[in-house]
């Protein structure tokens, strides 16, 4: 075993403290158990949805203080300590991150109340609670073997998720999401056999360690491989087709849950093995990176131009995104990376948001096709001014939440003075040009121009009061972060210090060698 447990660990007793680290998993389990066996009994599977996630919120909340007061924290269940044991271990990002997922998860709960379609939707509970446990599990795992579990679990739901309803769309949305991202899950799996094969090792404070006295051209392709699997699951330029074939098949909350969630996690992830785990290969692969960076930021925004299907472009809205975290990657500066966390919070919220609201506009137009849309300004004002704000976000226009990450990302951007640098800069303001004039195009044509075909109702009366609200509490939390960016800024240069000298986290795992 390449890494080797510290003295002090031989009689380690985790805090009780340090249980919160669990409990949001242990709770999103036992709530997905008790939601099936009442799956009958809708109501009360809302009621106790509802009541759980508000109770994961809490333990994260406690977990961010936790962290807050005293650096990254870990633990590991039973006697087989790290290395050898699988642990869970929470930095600023990863239990920020599992926050902001069960905040959205917890509106979305709310959102699709009004939607259930009686049997069709028996399911809906328990596999939400079952996502949010994967998610969460995917962000607060130190162990690659154990993150492949999450992930399994994230893929297991999600499929039963798009395919709620049982309709024609759904199922042909269902096939091409589960094609891909199973051969991405295949060639995560076949990384981890070449990386345990090369540090005997799968606990990612264990491979920061290890990873510099392996073969570095072995462990340069391991990192491609990952970057490979990691860039399917975040949907990243040139495999991301999957994501608009298929997020725009099921409900809007379901789509807006996947949004919020799914590719978030991915790039996450990548971020991690990267920069924390794999940096002498990350500098290898720098050109790579680049690359898919740059094409992920035009061509994304692009495809929402071209595209009728509201939905669809929203899809592509996402995408771009995933380009703006690519960036801190090639730029692994406290501000690059700390810009590329700050963006990942701002997605999960404003991309959840985007696709809640366009839930709304379609029920009051009745139809998904922005060709056929048209009037709703004057139908309901409020609801054009949800959407802008959104469009506004996505694009990065200040003071709104999207514009301070790539205000980082372009300060990093420009101050490493190379070339890559200086592409990214010109991807990234590209990027918010054509994004800005994706959203304007589908403003344009959903609530200013006279409508073709129908006279829109209003979407608070068709959509109902749950619908409306919980989409507006959404948008209201992302103009609020936006006007007061500084403690989401203060976390995230936090986090991004953990990234860059992992010292502190290899330390709270157990592991010798994590103190400078």
């Amino acid at each position: 075993m390449a890494g080797t447990v510290s003295q002090p660990m031989i009689d380690f007793v985790t805090s009780p403290a340090d249980w919160v680290i669990v409990l949001p998993l242990v709770l999103n389990l036992l709530g997905a158990a008790l939601a099936l066996m009442l799956a009958n009994r809708q109501r009360w599977t809302f009621v106790l949805s509802v009541a759980v996630v508000l109770a994961v919120i809490t333990c994260e909340v406690a977990l961010l203080a936790r962290i807050a007061e005293v650096g990254p924290v870990s633990m590991t269940m039973g006697k087989w300590l790290p290395p050898f044991g699988i642990s869970f271990a929470a930095d600023a990002f990863g239990a920020g991150f599992a926050l902001a997922a069960a905040v959205v998860t917890l509106l979305v709960l709310v959102y699709a109340e009004n939607e259930r379609d009686g049997d069709a939707s028996k399911g809906f509970h328990p596999l939400t609670l079952l996502l949010l446990a994967g998610v969460t599990g995917s962000f607060l795992t130190g162990d690659l073997f154990n993150l492949y579990v999450w992930f399994e679990v994230m893929l297991i739901s999600s499929f039963g998720l798009i395919v709620i309803g049982g309709k024609p769309v759904q199922l042909d949305g269902a096939v091409k999401y589960g094609f891909l991202n199973f051969l991405a899950t295949a060639f995560f799996l076949l990384s981890l056999g070449l990386l345990y094969g090369l540090l005997g090792t799968l606990n990612m404070a264990d491979i920061r360690q290890a990873a510099p006295e392996a073969n570095p051209a072995a462990m340069t392709a391991v990192a491609g491989l990952l970057l490979l699997a990691f860039g399917m699951k975040a949907a990243a330029f040139p495999v991301n087709a999957w994501l608009p074939a298929s997020y725009h098949t099921p409900p809007a909350a379901i789509s807006a849950l996947f949004a919020g969630l799914l590719t978030k996690v991915g790039v996450f992830v990548l971020l991690r093995v990267m920069i924390v785990l794999l940096p002498a290969s990350r500098d290898v692969l720098e050109p790579v990176l680049a690359v898919v960076a740059a094409a992920t930021l035009v061509i994304a925004p692009l495809g929402a131009i071209a595209e009728t299907n509201l939905r669809r472009a929203i899809g592509f809205v996402v995408i771009g995104g995933i380009g703006v975290v690519l960036v801190g990657l090639v730029v692994p500066t406290e501000q690059g990376v700390g810009g590329a966390g700050f963006y990942v919070f701002h997605a999960i919220l404003t991309m959840t948001a985007l696709y809640l609201v366009a839930g709304l506009i379609e029920r009051a137009t009745g139809t998904t096709d922005t060709r056929r849309m048209g009037g709703l300004y004057a139908a309901d004002a409020p609801l054009s001014i949800l959407f802008f704000v959104l469009v506004l976000a996505a694009a990065g226009v200040p003071p709104f939440l999207g514009f301070w990450p790539k205000l980082m990302l372009l300060q990093a951007s420009i101050g490493a003075g190379d070339w890559a640098g200086f592409a990214m800069t010109a991807a990234l303001l590209v990027n918010a040009v054509l994004t800005l004039i994706a959203g304007a195009r589908l403003w344009a044509f959903m609530f200013w121009r006279s409508p073709p075909d129908l006279v829109p109702q209003s979407a608070e009366k068709r959509a109902g009061t749950g619908r409306v609200a919980a989409s507006g509490i959404l948008v209201a939390v992302v103009v609020a972060a936006g006007l007061w960016p500084n403690p989401v800024v203060e976390a995230v240069r936090i986090g991004a210090a953990d990234f860059l000298d992992p010292s502190r986290y290899v330390t709270a795992v157990g592991l010798a060698g994590g103190a400078p």
